[in-house]
């Protein structure tokens, strides 16, 4: 065997061995994948579909003519409604929550059961068009209790 055959192949292994395992301190950037419920004609709920996916996301669509009942079975305090319901990492997204808040969430895992962006506000993820508004993304607890989250 030549040198440069035996070096190409230990290169390969280390590669292989480093992908296997995760050295103490190496970090690993996996975004989880997400549900998302929305109507099968909601325009702003695709364009959060695509902001996601562009900040890492793996979201799996699942079209529903009525997502009422997803938002009342994941306790989403009804004031807080918006378009679409998501779920990721153990929480409910609602709404047009920007993404580098859903990421913060995850990484910091209060004990909340979600972010919501009530309503639908001109400037947030996936309803960029016309003038922005100012606009509170809250959280939400099991008892329905809400809090500004971050203000946009």
């Amino acid at each position: 065997m030549t040198r440069t055959r035996f070096s190409a192949g230990l290169g390969l292994f280390a590669s292989l061995a480093l992908a296997a395992f995760q050295l103490p301190g190496a970090t690993q950037q996996v975004a989880p994948s997400m549900i998302v419920h929305k109507s099968p004609t909601c325009d702003c709920c695709a364009k959060w579909v695509d902001h996601a996916k562009a900040a890492g996301f793996t979201p799996q669509v699942h079209d529903m003519p009525d997502v009422e009942p997803i938002k009342s079975k994941n306790r989403v305090p009804e004031r807080v409604w918006s378009c679409h319901t998501t779920l990721v990492g153990g929480y409910v997204i609602e709404g047009h929550v920007p993404l580098d808040l859903v990421q913060k969430l995850l990484k910091e895992k209060p004990a909340i059961l979600g972010l919501a962006v009530p309503g639908m506000v001109a400037g947030s993820p996936g309803m960029e068009g016309g003038a922005k508004e100012a606009y509170d993304v809250v959280s939400f607890d099991k008892d329905g209790k809400t809090a500004v989250y971050a203000r946009r």
